[in-house]
């Protein structure tokens, strides 16, 4: 079974974590929550959960993931800039790995600067962004580019929970 990285800081969109960490979980995997620091209490933006991340991403090794997850909502404006985050992110990316954001999770994919000549989507507020990072956007409910899976809003969940586990 695979190991799966969450990138999490506080501001997430709840169900956009919750969702795809609980069926990734019941399918077997291993599910770890990473953030720009080890021990922070994370709560979404909605209040309906919340989770304490377990590792520092600037200190996890890329080569015990198979995959990484970045949720979206507010939460990967804060992880983007934490360098040790944004160098984790590259290297599991580095290593062809699967990469999964959705929402504003790209942004953490901007800052790595992993886009350039991908296919993606997102919340539709940051597309000129993704584009600016080389990318080319689709308005659509997921999007599948060699190892980067994303997708745009909480209604598209169903879509990016099946396509991370085909991945894996």
């Amino acid at each position: 079974m695979a190991k799966v990285a969450f990138l999490l800081a506080p501001g997430f969109e709840d169900s956009e974590m919750k969702n795809p960490y609980e069926a990734i979980s019941e399918a077997g995997h291993e599910v770890v929550i990473l953030g720009n620091d080890k021990g922070v209490i994370c709560e979404g933006k909605q209040g309906t959960v919340s989770y304490e991340t377990e590792i520092a991403a600037g200190e996890a090794n890329p080569d015990d993931f198979d995959a990484v997850v970045i949720p979206g909502g507010s939460a990967p404006e804060e992880l983007r800039i934490n360098q040790g985050t944004v160098n984790f992110v590259k290297a599991i990316d580095e290593r062809s790995k699967l990469i999964a954001g959705i929402c504003h999770g790209p942004q953490v994919m901007i800052s790595a600067n992993i886009l350039k000549g991908k296919t993606v989507t997102c919340y539709l507020g940051i597309r000129d962004d993704v584009k600016n990072s080389g990318a080319a956007f689709l308005d659509q409910e997921v999007v599948v580019s060699e190892n980067i899976v994303t997708s745009r809003t909480p209604k598209d969940e169903p879509a990016f929970i099946r396509e991370i586990l085909a991945k894996l």
